[in-house]
């Protein structure tokens, strides 16, 4: 599998041999479908909590009388039926949202990712990327002389001060090391760089 390397203006210079196993996997919709899910269901607090009937604040007292009075019958304030009362099910602070994603599993969802990636031209690949200053304005230029004015995903070798400075304030970026690309975050950008460096970072984690 070749994969084109872009220079700093954003045109093809070059191409590098990438593994097949990694990126020329066929696209598998139910696959990337629960791991993307189960990463999300796995990234919950779970600390959500909301009041039963014998939670909230009211009285017990009986509102009137059983019979005679020709309103419908109630027991007390706190019933789900009334306003300000508990819920019938409430959530319960302690549940559990984990999903168990086997590694194998996961791994083959990562390269699923990629793959498809690559075939919808959303991934290129640069020899390195690095910001001189800590200046987002500069840094937003550089991305937009590589042609990189969508969201964008960058996976480098090297994540230095200055690019974390330089890239954090931009809203449509994010900078990642090959260790913390997520397949949510692959997923969700418009277009990924990826260094050489990180790429062959990426083919051992995922080997």
């Amino acid at each position: 599998m070749e994969l084109k390397v872009i220079n700093a203006s954003g045109q093809a210079a070059a191409s590098v041999t990438a593994s097949d196993a990694l990126f020329g996997r066929d696209y598998n919709e139910a696959l990337v479908h629960q791991v993307v899910t189960a990463y999300l269901a796995n990234a919950r607090s779970g600390n959500r909590a909301q009041k039963g009937r014998s939670d909230v604040a009211k009285s017990t007292r009986k509102p009137w009388r059983q019979k005679g009075t020709g309103r419908a019958r109630a027991g007390m304030a706190s019933s789900p039926l009334w306003r300000g009362g508990g819920k019938i099910f409430p959530s319960s602070p302690d549940e559990n949202f984990t999903q168990k994603v086997n590694r194998k599993m996961y791994r083959a969802g990562l390269a699923t990712i990629l793959s498809q990636l690559v075939r919808e031209e959303r991934l290129v690949v640069v020899d390195g990327f690095t910001a001189e200053t800590p200046k987002t304005k500069a840094f937003a230029a550089k991305l937009a002389a590589m042609g990189l004015n969508e969201r964008t995903l960058i996976v480098t070798d090297n994540l230095d001060e200055n690019l974390y400075l330089a890239s954090r304030n931009l809203p449509n970026v994010l900078v990642l090391e090959p260790s913390q690309a997520d397949p949510v975050s692959l997923v969700r950008f418009k277009k990924v760089l990826v260094t050489r460096e990180a790429l062959k970072q990426i083919e051992e984690i995922l080997a």
